[in-house]
């Protein structure tokens, strides 16, 4: 499919609606099998201990740039035509998405413009640019990232990949969810329960794809830092909600206003909800995997441990997977998150 037909439709309809499937997520392991690292899911029994649970952990800090967005961006990439590519790419994103979308642009020869806010981290921003991709800075609360982005395509004739709301972006996030369930089956493990990192809804939306249909008992829920928990509102509400305008949080990779037009019809359909955490408790989670795994994690991809540690799922004497998703944090922030 091309990248125009696969991609308009999601960004201009609101009526469009993509149902993802295990063979969408199966494709896409197969596409990117040679491009991505397959991280390990391992347990921690100090992590166990202050869970009350078995907790299995898939760190995807220890994925190529960082983070899980590698996967979705190397198979959307891997579908664009000659055409496409010769036109470059656009994207959007707040970090972790700009990083994987260059480095994959930059392995591909594609030329890539990535739009971050200017108050993202300068170690993403800078990433990005030494990765390759040309950055073009935002205002989070007078600009528009998605006008900015199809105003540079319709110039430039560039393809639009958007962090989340894109079906082949979504095939690819739900690798790690496959993996999850090969390798909890593989330690003989049963999951009860798995949490993932939530900001528009692609990363949990294909993961609970991959494991509703390898592993239909486990219950999947999205995490999300509080005054931006729009995903955990809307799933409550059975509709899309929007977040109030001045929140703040640590967790800048999870800072979006509301889920997206494809990723929340999957995650209500598949997911048993989603919770909220505060920054406090994001800092104790981060803590706590400094202090017992020697793994930097930055504040978004923590909140699956931090809902964890903080009771607000109940795990308690249960199997539970929880992803770390990403590593992408500034130093200066990191050593203040754990009290440094």
């Amino acid at each position: 499919m091309s990248s125009n037909s696969a991609l308009s439709p999601a960004i201009s309809d609101t009526k469009q609606v993509f149902a993802a499937t295990i063979a969408d997520v199966e494709a896409a392991a197969d596409r990117i099998a040679g491009q991505i690292i397959r991280t390990p899911l391992f347990e921690s029994a100090a992590i166990s201990a202050a869970c009350g649970a078995r907790i299995l952990i898939k760190p995807e800090m220890l994925q190529h740039t960082g983070s899980f967005k590698f996967r979705g961006a190397s198979n959307r990439v891997a579908l664009m035509s000659a055409a496409e590519r010769a036109g470059g790419i656009v994207a959007w994103s707040s970090g972790n998405h700009a990083l994987a979308i260059s480095a994959v642009a930059a392995r591909h020869g594609i030329k890539a413009t990535i739009l971050m806010p200017s108050d993202a981290p300068r170690a993403k921003i800078e990433g990005a640019e030494r990765l390759g991709g040309t950055v073009r800075l935002y205002d989070r609360a007078t600009e528009v990232r998605e006008e900015i982005g199809a105003e540079i395509a319709a110039r430039t004739g560039a393809v639009i990949i958007p962090p989340y709301d894109d079906p082949h972006v979504i095939a690819g996030q739900g690798t790690v969810g496959l993996e999850l369930a090969e390798q909890a089956a593989a330690l003989g493990a049963q999951l009860d329960m798995a949490l993932f990192a939530c900001s528009g809804g692609g990363l949990v939306a294909g993961a609970a794809t991959a494991l509703k249909a390898r592993s239909p008992a486990t219950l999947v829920y999205s995490a999300e830092p509080a005054g931006f928990d729009d995903t955990a509102r809307s799933l409550a509400s059975g509709k899309p909600e929007r977040n109030a305008p001045g929140a703040t949080t640590l967790c800048d990779a999870l800072m979006v206003p509301t889920p997206g037009l494809l990723t929340f019809p999957i995650n209500r359909a598949l997911l048993a909800g989603g919770v909220a955490v505060t920054d406090d408790e994001v800092k104790a989670a981060m803590r706590l995997v400094y202090e017992t795994l020697k793994l930097v994690v930055e504040p978004g991809g923590v909140t699956p441990l931090a809902a964890v540690l903080a009771g607000k799922v109940d795990a308690k004497g249960k199997t539970v997977g929880v992803m770390l998703s990403g590593g992408n944090v500034d130093p200066g922030t990191y050593a203040a998150c754990i009290g440094a």
